[in-house]
This record gives structure tokens, sequence and C-alpha cells, in this order.
């Protein structure tokens, strides 16, 4: 009699019911928005405090450059020397000083400039700064050699490469960024979903073992059915609990920020400000219908459906490798020995789609990659985006398949054994003699 479902059955109930899951369901995305408020918060108090820096310009040169901002208010120095600039500051309780020295001519300038402050500067304001007076200086310099900063202007040509392929589809730049943000995306969160309900199911696999409630249930039910029922049940109640998370964060972020009034999005305010930058060029609309053109050229159907059928297969691979490592052992602590084989893979992977992928997407290493089961998971599906043929796809799926099978069938010779052995550490010479069983 085919048990299969009524153990998945079990396990869904089980772990869907569970007090600690359900607490850590409803938690986690309290705390995680809770989190992104303080942050955002502070972030928001930090960008609306407005920093004093006093200005001491010997050169004569940068007068009238340095403009009140709505983070910077400058103060201007004049008739005093460097000491007593620093005393002024040091009273007045400004961030810094800034001392442009006294130059016979502007090839000096390179080393003329210092900042004064109690404290490091940050780093960004050091280069705003930077860009300043390089502009300022670079335009004063062109006069002094009767050199029309305007023509010179006038005359810059910006070039904008536009890509088609030899069928006539034309696609541009964004179109890679766009590529890349899905695949790795997909990457990422197949990573992320294998280690943390791999987990689940190698610690429920322990619990029970160590309950010894396993051997009444083995009694009625093979090993492999048991060991399956584990990862699909243990799976159904990780998209379930995964779906709560998305509904109820987006809930809680829209009540946060309208009760309490927190920009949100503040936590991100760098680059909101080149959103806003972009937004003033007279060319965004442009640019924003360049990028979603880019979506839709993405092949959406491919991805998805490919992005279903290799995260299911990859999820199931490993999870049969984190069940057989649970009835391998007794407790955690003796599960680190067999983890490093499991994870390295997956961190290869991550590591060839982020560094390979993104470079040739379509090279040797990238391609050799997309095959191997233990990584193709990751790496097909990040250059799946950038066009693949469908025969590799298949190729690279069967391969999959083929070897979650063969895992399986070698992960339940080790459950089968492995789930009634008690108070002994297992080794790898061990867990090999379990699989000729």
């Amino acid at each position: 009699m085919n048990h299969l479902p009524l153990i998945i059955k079990r396990e869904y109930l089980n772990k869907v019911k569970n007090k600690a899951f359900l607490i850590m369901t409803i938690l986690s995305p309290l705390i995680f928005i809770a989190l992104i408020a303080v942050v955002a918060y502070l972030s928001q108090l930090n960008n609306d405090s407005q920093r004093q820096i006093s200005v001491l310009d010997e050169s004569g040169y940068l007068t009238g450059v340095f403009k009140d901002s709505e983070s910077i208010k400058y103060n201007i120095l004049t008739d005093k020397n460097l000491e007593n600039a620093k005393q002024i500051v040091k009273e007045a309780d400004n961030y810094g000083l800034l001392h442009i020295k006294k130059m016979n001519s502007l090839s000096e300038a390179k080393n003329s400039v210092e900042f004064y402050s109690e404290e490091t500067p940050s780093l960004s304001l050091i280069s705003d700064l930077e860009k300043l007076i390089e502009i300022e200086l670079t335009h004063k310099n062109l006069a002094e050699k009767n050199i029309d900063t305007k023509l010179i202007d006038d005359s810059k040509i910006n070039i904008d490469i536009t890509q088609e392929n030899f069928s006539g589809e034309k696609t541009s730049k964004f179109d890679s960024v766009v590529k890349l943000a899905f695949g790795g995306a997909a990457g990422y969160l197949l990573f992320m979903f294998i280690i943390i309900y791999g987990n689940m199911i190698m610690r429920s696999v322990i619990e029970e073992k160590t309950s010894r409630i396993i051997e009444v249930i083995i009694s009625s039910v093979k090993p492999i059915q048991l060991m399956l029922g584990k990862i699909i049940g243990t799976s159904l109640a990780g998209i379930t609990q995964f779906v709560i998370w998305l509904i109820l964060g987006g809930v809680l972020m829209v009540v946060v920020t309208a009760i309490f009034g927190i920009d949100m999005t503040q936590i991100q305010s760098p680059q909101q400000q080149m959103m806003q930058q972009a937004m003033t060029d007279p060319d965004a609309a442009e640019k924003a219908q360049i990028i979603f053109s880019a979506f839709f050229n993405l092949p959406l159907a491919n991805l998805i459906i490919a992005f279903l059928l290799f995260f299911i297969s990859g999820y199931l691979l490993y999870s049969s490798l984190y069940a057989a490592i649970g009835a391998a052992v007794d407790n955690e602590t003796d599960t680190q020995q067999f983890m490093l084989p499991i994870l390295m893979p997956l961190i290869l992977a991550v590591y060839v789609g982020m560094f390979t992928v993104i470079e040739d997407p379509h090279g040797t290493v990238s391609t050799v990659f997309s095959f191997i089961p233990f990584t193709s998971p990751v790496v097909m599906l990040m250059r799946i985006p950038f066009g693949v043929p469908l025969w590799q796809q298949i190729v690279s799926l069967l391969l999959l398949v083929g070897t979650f099978l063969l895992t399986v069938w070698f992960a339940a010779k080790i459950y089968r054994v492995g789930i009634l052995m008690y108070g002994k550490k297992p080794s790898y010479k061990e867990l090999i003699k379990w699989i000729k069983y």
C-alpha cells in the first residue's frame, strides 16, 4: 500500500501546527520589519542633520564656490590664519575645517587642500568636496590658458551603442542589467531555500529518531516513502511559511509607514538620490521606457517554467542529502562533518554565477557548471535570461532529475540503516557500508 500521501499530510500538519513554527512564522516578519523601520528612522535622522563645515580659503580661487545645501552648511572664514580657524571650529563644535592653502599657481593645487576634523569624515563627503574643487579649479586653469570651457563642453560627444542580434532584435545595456538581476535573484532564492528548509528536514529526522517514534513508523512504511514524505511535507510547509511571510510583510510595511510616518524607502537613500537625479534628466522618460522594454524582452515563459523545474529538482536533490545526514546521526553536532560536501557545491555555484556567468554567460566555465547537477540549479537559472538553447536546458534538467533519483536511492539506503542506529558516531566509511547493505 502506498503510504506516501499520508506521510506527506502528517509531516505538513505536524509542521504547520507546531507552536515554534507558528510563532516564527508570525514573529519573523515583525522582527524584520521592525529592524528595517529602525534603520530607516535612524537613516532619516542622519539625513535630516545638517553638518557645519568651516572653509578657510587662502588661495582666493574658490570664492563663492561653497553654497549651502540640505546636508551641509558652509561657514566661510576670512582674515584668519590656520590656528585661529582650528580654534573657531573647535569652539563652535563644527563638523570640520576645509583649508585651501595659498598657491602661487594652479599647478600646486593637487597637494594644497586639507580637511581637519575631530573624527574621520565620511568618504562620500570628501569625494563630493574633491569633485566640487576639481571642477572649479579646472575651469579656472582653462581660463588662465585662454581656453574657452564652453567650447570644450560643446565639443563633447556622448556615445550610446545600440545592440542588435543578426535576426534583427534590438537590445540595450539595460537588458543585461535586468537579466543579471533576475538570474541572481532566482539563484540566490534557491540557495537560501535549500539552506533553511534542508536544515528543517534534517532536524525533523533527528528529532523523530531520538524520540524513538521512528521505530513504530518504520514497521509499516518503507524507508524511501518515509524519506520522500518528509521531504515533500516539509517543503510544502516551507512554501506555506514563505507565502505568509510575503503577505504579512507587505501588510506590515504599509501599516508601519501609515501609522508612524516612517518612510521605509529611506534605508536606500543613496539609491533614491540617484533615482531623483535620473528623473530630472530630460531623457528620464526615454530611459524608463528602455528599462520596461528590457524587462518585457526577457523570455518570461521560459524563465518561469525553467525556474519552477530547476528550483523543485534542485531543492529535492539537496533535501534528500539532508534527510540522509539526519538519519545517520543522533544530534545536530554530529552533522557538521557531513555538511561541507553539501554546502561546497552550493557555494561554488553562487560564486560561478556571480563572477563567471555575469562576465560570459555562454563561456566554457558557465556552460560546464550549468550541466553539473549539484551546481546546475543555480548556474542554469542565472544563464537562462541571457538566452540558453532549449536543448541545453532539457539536457541539464534530465541530468539533474537523474541525479536526484540516484541520490534518493543512495540516501534511502543510508536512511534505512541509519534511522535505527543509536549511540554510534558514523563516519564516511560507515556510510559506504550502509549503502552496500
